[in-house]
């Protein structure tokens, strides 16, 4: 049995004061083509001051700093890729490219600012918003408009001061904590890896107004209240 091929997906999503995120599905872009590779990049950052005459320094933690991610990809218009929409129809290479502005480039106007985006695709899922595009159009129809073009994109992570509490937490199970469901996680699993006990799984689901709890599904987040 063949595998069903997925593409990367990027959509908007909000943060609440509380730090909820909230998913709008009304705002995004899948891409005709993935990626051939991807960059994923953590560092830290350390306080290496030195005073006059010090011979050595003690490197000191300083701040985790935030992860990012960095990827070209190819947009089409000359017919060789099968069209991804509904008609069959080839799309605009301009067209393409100003639907991803909008989710990923354009400013929220109630914000002020550049939106927030998940990036989805197999086991990567990743919040943050853009950082750099750059767009280079390599192939061109007789009057000009371009036929194919090369885009690359840098993301770097985005976390509310609230997930970033809980992300620091040492996973003490007297402290509230907010998970990013992955794929093949269950509830009673991520109840284990979180409490050291799968039979909470009740109460979380009624905490999260889960029906099915049996079914999670992969880029949500679950709240895990304090243990009583």
């Amino acid at each position: 049995m063949l595998a069903t091929k997925t593409r990367l997906t990027l959509t908007r999503y909000d943060v609440g004061t509380d730090g909820t995120v909230t998913i709008d599905r009304s705002s995004t872009f899948t891409l005709m083509l993935n990626p051939a590779e991807f960059t994923h990049e953590s560092s830290i950052s350390y306080n290496t001051k030195k005073t006059l005459g010090q011979i050595g320094s003690d490197t000191k933690f300083s701040a985790v700093n935030p992860d990012k991610i960095r990827f070209s990809v190819v947009f089409d218009g000359t017919g060789a890729v099968a069209p991804a929409t509904p008609q069959g129809t080839v799309p605009d290479v301009k067209d393409q490219i100003s639907d991803l502005r909008a989710v990923v480039y354009d400013y929220v106007g109630e914000e002020h600012e550049p939106s927030h985006v998940r990036l989805l695709w197999g086991a990567l899922i990743f919040f943050g918003r853009l950082e750099s595009m750059s767009v280079q159009y390599t192939l061109f129809k007789p009057s000009g408009d371009p036929l194919r073009a090369r885009v690359e994109m840098g993301f770097v992570g985005s976390m509310s001061k609230s997930e970033e509490q809980l992300t620091a937490n040492r996973s003490s199970p007297d402290l509230s904590h907010r998970v990013l469901v992955k794929e093949g996680d269950t509830l009673p699993l991520l109840c284990n890896a979180i409490y050291g006990d799968p039979s909470y799984y009740p109460e979380v689901a009624r905490r999260n107004g889960l029906v099915e709890f049996r079914r999670l599904r992969a880029g949500d987040w679950l709240d895990f209240p304090p243990l009583d």
